[in-house]
């Protein structure tokens, strides 16, 4: 099978919906780029393998627009958004590599303001 054949035929695509941990953090790296991070804490159905109740995902934005409505948001707004899940490797500054996974965030939208 061709590269091409297998990029046709895979879908990285990821819609969450949960409550937003707390504001999110714009940060400026040292290209001068500048990206947001939050975090969206999502419930999980329950199973009796795991007491764990929720997932909390990573998520980052690069692009302008879904940036413009991510900087409004606040802790435990009830959010939508939709991308693709990525594996990020980078060094800390202990050195090493690590790596995240997180979610690059394509589109963003407020559904509903804390204690609304």
């Amino acid at each position: 099978m061709s590269t091409q054949e297998t990029q046709a035929d895979d879908v990285n695509e990821v819609t969450l919906v949960g409550r937003l941990s707390r504001p999110a953090e714009e940060q400026v790296l040292p290209s001068g780029s500048g990206l947001w991070k939050f975090r969206v804490i999502v419930g999980r159905p329950p199973s009796p393998a795991s007491r764990v109740t929720v997932d909390a995902l990573d998520c980052v934005v690069w692009s302008r627009r879904p940036a413009r409505s991510v900087a409004k948001w606040q802790a435990g707004d009830l959010v939508e958004v939709r991308g693709s899940l990525r594996r990020r490797f980078f060094a800390p500054a202990g050195g090493g590599r690590v790596s995240r996974c997180e979610v690059e965030v394509a589109t963003a939208r407020l559904i509903r303001r804390a204690g609304g």
